[in-house]
């Protein structure tokens, strides 16, 4: 029996972007999703130690550059990637490897090269800690999880019909 996964969707933030109680929706470790809390993201608000810094077009082009050269390096296989202003999302088949050392590993390599590149992110978090992944284990999943990541994030200020 094949335990590994078909892919990894893995989503991190930008450090202080999305803080616990956020009224778009926010998990708690271990007990799934939560519903805002004002008074808490409030509170995570008043604990940043700093600015909060959103990736310009720039910043998000190094990102996705180094995600791909690292999956290239490593041989893992790419199927998506989208660097965003306040959080990355990459959808990566990584045989070997859980979700959170891919993750983490995308993220080290990421913040290396951002601080390389400014000297604004020296000395400070790039990234929150930790982020999400879950394991693609069907091609429906595969491909709802690719178009997501592609075309669907540039479509969330539309309205609904």
């Amino acid at each position: 029996m094949n335990d590994t996964p078909l892919a990894i969707f893995l989503t991190w933030t930008v450090y202080g972007t999305f803080l616990q109680g956020d009224r778009r929706g926010w998990r708690k470790f271990r007990k799934g999703e939560r519903p805002p809390q004002p008074k808490l993201v409030e509170w995570h608000k008043s604990q940043l130690k700093h600015p909060v810094i959103l990736l310009s077009s720039h910043w998000q082009t190094i990102v996705e550059a180094t995600i791909e050269r690292h999956c290239e390096i490593r041989g893992w296989k790419l199927w998506a990637r989208a660097c965003r202003t306040n959080h990355v999302h990459v959808v990566v088949t990584a045989p070997g490897y859980d979700g959170a050392t891919v993750r983490d590993q995308l993220k080290a390599y990421a913040t290396r090269d951002l601080r390389n590149d400014s000297g604004l992110f020296a000395e400070r978090p790039v990234w929150t800690r930790y982020g999400d992944w879950d394991c693609l284990n069907t091609e429906d999943d595969l491909e709802a999880a690719v178009l997501y990541v592609t075309e669907c994030q540039d479509r969330m200020h539309l309205p609904r019909y």
